[in-house]
């Protein structure tokens, strides 16, 4: 199966590779295909909705920039997922993409929850948590570039 993308153009796809968001993405209900394509050399991905090239959106695994990162799911979502056990989880945090790139920063208050096993996925929006929507990818541009 081919579907336009937003950054990578014609791609050709798995269908069984297809994640299901049930309820879609806060802001983009309809939205309940996406496909994951990753950025050349990168921790990036680009989480591709099938029916509409325009929705995509840039995420990582939390845990690359934010070791701490900590995340306790519901039992809403864990049975909402069919989650049976820990290491079918993935997580990954959708990033607001900014000029310069250290000016980026990671929704870490509503994270994307995946369950590899059934590839069905929820964003998860974690009430009463420290995190932010916002939080800096990177402590300082200069942090950056000392790197």
């Amino acid at each position: 199966m081919n579907v336009n993308t937003k950054f990578h153009g014609e791609q050709e796809i798995d269908k069984d590779k297809i994640i299901h968001f049930s309820s879609g993405i806060p802001g983009f209900l309809d939205e309940k295909q996406f496909y994951l394509f990753p950025i050349e050399d990168t921790p990036l991905l680009s989480l591709q909705s099938i029916k509409n090239e325009q929705v995509a959106f840039i995420i990582t695994s939390p845990f690359a920039f934010f070791p701490d990162y900590e995340i306790v799911l519901s039992k809403e979502v864990i049975d909402l997922l069919d989650i049976q056990s820990e290491k079918d989880v993935s997580v990954f945090t959708i990033l607001t993409v900014e000029e310069p790139f250290s000016k980026t920063t990671a929704n870490l208050q509503a994270p994307v929850i995946l369950n590899l096993q059934n590839n069905q996925a929820k964003q998860f929006i974690m009430s009463g948590s420290p995190y932010i929507t916002k939080h800096q990818l990177f402590s300082s541009p200069q942090e950056q570039e000392e790197k």
